[in-house]
């Protein structure tokens, strides 16, 4: 089993920064392995989200992009939705089930380029969550 690069965004603005193996939406904790070797564990409930990353240490230039083209592959069986955290913070991603029927949800972002391959939602940290219609191909 390979260990997920990840990085928890606590509801109160904390960011751990690491690498975990057992990351469960039906647990109550995960652990996180931090870059200077300590063992973190971590309780599901306190968190806005865990963004599972391709870095740690990302690119900050990078501007996330929130659109789909209609047709995208990616769209069959998930729905593309806007979320809106209580902090603002926005996400565009691709969801398995709108809306959430539990209360941690994946969602997989929108823009292909984005440092983050999925996200793990603390549906108790979003502030509103709505359909995105994909964007037709110019004609």
């Amino acid at each position: 089993m390979a260990a997920n690069a990840i990085v928890a965004r606590y509801a109160d603005g904390r960011t751990i920064k690491g690498m975990s193996l057992d990351v469960a939406p039906e647990r109550p904790t995960c652990h996180v392995r931090t870059e200077d070797g300590a063992m973190v564990e971590v309780a599901m409930r306190d968190l806005k989200a865990l963004f599972f990353v391709k870095s740690l240490d990302g690119d900050p230039k990078h501007v996330e992009g929130g659109t789909l083209p209609d047709g995208d592959p990616r769209l069959r069986g998930a729905r593309l939705v806007e979320v809106t955290f209580h902090d603002k913070e926005r996400v565009v991603g691709l969801a398995m089930r709108y809306p959430p029927n539990k209360p941690f949800f994946f969602l997989v972002p929108a823009d292909e380029k984005s440092n983050n391959m999925r996200i793990l939602v603390n549906r108790d940290q979003v502030a509103s969550m709505a359909l995105v219609t994909p964007v037709s191909p110019a004609a």
